[in-house]
């Protein structure tokens, strides 16, 4: 009276214990593509250009792996790896003043592609940040530009919020993030004019000493 529950039971009972083995092997082979991720972004910001592209180039063949093992039913445990594999890969883009990856030459999903972009503005804003301290303002601008045009591209995205949990979040979090890089630009803008009018008053004074 079982035996076609019991045969039924036994596939669903195989397909499931199938499903687990590959998840369990995303999961921790993830991570470690992830960690690789966030290596290459530290690289890149210590200016270690062959370190970054092995760190890249690792992650990509294990995300490559993964993306085969978890196949239509296990995207999901992909989304953060690819989402930082994304935002490394654009930054290194913008550092090597290269357009911006598009999501099939990455071959990732659309959501870990759009968070990722939106996560790339925050190592946007640290590369604004170190300019600043090395070399002033004066060449901050462009960088500033794509935070904003990144911003605005990805914006209309937000009313797929309950498609893609986290979205309006990041959205908001990028936002404060451009307003903040704005008023730091301003505030060093204008340190810079009263340095240099303080400058010009200082030679003022020196030119009506020598004057006398």
């Amino acid at each position: 009276m079982l035996s076609h529950v019991q045969s039924d039971v036994e596939e669903i009972n195989k397909k499931f214990k199938d499903i687990e083995e590959r998840r369990n092997t995303i999961i921790k082979g993830t991570r470690d593509a992830t960690i690789l991720c966030s290596k290459a972004i530290v690289s890149m910001h210590a200016h270690k250009k062959s370190e970054s592209i092995e760190n890249i180039e690792k992650a990509k063949r294990l995300l490559q792996q993964f993306r085969e093992l978890g196949k239509d039913d296990l995207q999901k445990y992909l989304y953060v790896a690819e989402q930082e594999y994304v935002e490394a890969c654009c930054l290194f883009s913008i550092i090597e003043d290269n357009a911006i990856p598009s999501m099939r030459s990455l071959e990732v999903y659309d959501i870990s592609y759009v968070m990722g972009l939106l996560d790339c503005i925050g190592e946007i804003k640290r590369m604004i940040i170190d300019k600043i301290r090395s070399e002033g303002i004066s060449n901050v601008n462009t960088s500033f530009e794509l935070m904003d045009r990144i911003y605005g591209t990805v914006y209309p995205l937000a009313v797929y919020d309950n498609l893609m949990p986290g979205l309006r979040k990041k959205l908001d979090i990028s936002r404060l993030l451009i307003e903040n890089v704005r008023a730091i630009i301003t505030e060093e803008k204008r340190r810079t004019v009263m340095i240099e009018r303080i400058q010009e008053f200082e030679r003022k004074l020196m030119n009506l000493e020598h004057s006398k």
